[in-house]
């Protein structure tokens, strides 16, 4: 990209007023923005407000900085570990599954893998979303998800937050082969100059070596909440399907599922305990019509009907991994468990569960909750 095509996308995309639709009908009325930008002010009014075609007539606040910096992040690609490339609506590497969503950005900010894999990303792509604070075991379900469909040749999309996220990423990349083009795609929320949260830093360093990091948002863009919720139509797009592992009624998580719907994309859920309210947004879902998942094996049983021969042995969820679970495992069960309610079960004294709970903590076996709750945990 030359630097004048950069300022005329960069102008049309910042100017105050101008929002993503208006300019789509700018630039369906007279094509790239530069051609935009030469007419008079009576005939953009044709095509939108008055308001609007007076401040076309101007150049955006701190317009010469933006471009600035916009122009050097592209520049220091050379010497980057990592390509950098900035996606118009206009190029041919714009991704074709947001074209047809009903607010596509003008541009799209791009790091990793070369930008182009962008353009044939959906129908080789599952989302994988969730709660921001999950329970250790949604956690450890995300991971083994992320990185069964990884192993399959997927590539798992998600949104670099806390919690399900990145527990997803970390899967994928674990799980992806040497060769694989793409292991993950993270769609952000902020500009990329900056990793939101910070302790995902080095995780985004890693998805930049063998994925992408995609934001529709200017450089030097803030961790604005409003921007969360909008980049989710995004994530949704860029996938064939979208997996929730775990989230609440008013998770962000349902709104990328909605949004995957009215794409016309699959939506898969993760049941859990009738206990947790992480569990509910995931129940509401299912009783929407999403597919009831319990392990890749149902995933890949949609998206190719008749043609999923995967190893169930991969999957993240199977009874029969292992033998069955002996002794205060099996007294658990799979719901959260308090320490009373496992004295009534065993009749154990506590200072002897405290002890027994412990060891199968270290071992992983075992979570412990807030609330003086523990947990059995499934591992693939």
């Amino acid at each position: 990209m030359e630097r004048d095509e950069l300022a005329g996308w960069l102008r049309l995309a910042l100017t105050p007023g101008v929002g993503d639709g208006t300019a789509r009908r700018l630039l369906a009325a007279f094509g790239l923005p530069d051609a935009i930008f030469a007419q008079p002010r009576d005939a953009l009014a044709q095509v939108c407000s008055t308001a609007q075609a007076k401040a076309l007539g101007d150049l955006p606040p701190d317009f010469d900085g933006a471009l600035s910096r916009a122009w050097q992040w592209l520049r220091d690609a050379d010497g980057a570990a990592v390509a950098r490339a900035i996606v118009t609506l206009g190029d041919a590497a714009y991704p074709p599954d947001l074209l047809h969503t009903a607010d596509p950005p003008l541009m799209l900010y791009v790091m990793g893998r070369p930008h182009d894999a962008l353009a044939d990303l959906a129908p080789h792509a599952i989302a994988i979303v969730g709660s921001r604070n999950p329970t250790p075991q949604g956690e450890v379900d995300a991971r083994l998800f992320a990185r069964s469909l990884a192993s399959s040749g997927l590539t798992v999309v998600s949104g670099l937050a806390l919690g399900i996220d990145g527990a997803a990423h970390d899967g994928a990349l674990d799980g992806a082969a040497p060769g694989m083009a793409l292991a993950t795609v993270a769609v952000v929320g902020t500009g990329l100059d900056r990793v939101y949260p910070a302790r995902h830093r080095e995780l985004a360093h890693r998805i930049a070596q063998r994925g992408l990091i995609v934001s529709e948002f200017p450089l030097g863009t803030p961790p604005l909440s409003p921007n969360f919720p909008k980049r989710n139509r995004l994530i949704a797009a860029l996938s064939r399907g979208t997996l929730v592992v775990e989230a609440a009624l008013a998770s962000g998580s349902l709104v990328t599922a909605r949004l995957a719907v009215e794409q016309g994309k699959e939506v898969f859920a993760i049941p859990g305990s009738i206990h947790s309210p992480q569990s509910r947004g995931c129940h509401a879902l299912i009783r929407q019509g999403a597919k009831l998942v319990e392990s890749v094996q149902d995933i890949f049983e949609e998206l190719n009907p008749g043609a999923a021969a995967q190893d169930r042995a991969a999957t993240a969820s199977e009874d029969e991994e292992g033998p069955a679970p002996q002794g205060l495992l099996a007294q658990m069960g799979h719901d959260p468990v308090s320490l009373d309610a496992l004295g009534a079960r065993t009749g154990k004294a506590a200072a002897d569960l405290q002890v027994e709970l412990l060891e199968l903590e270290l071992d992983g076996q075992v979570a412990r909750l807030p609330g003086g709750l523990f947990q059995r945990m499934a591992r693939g």
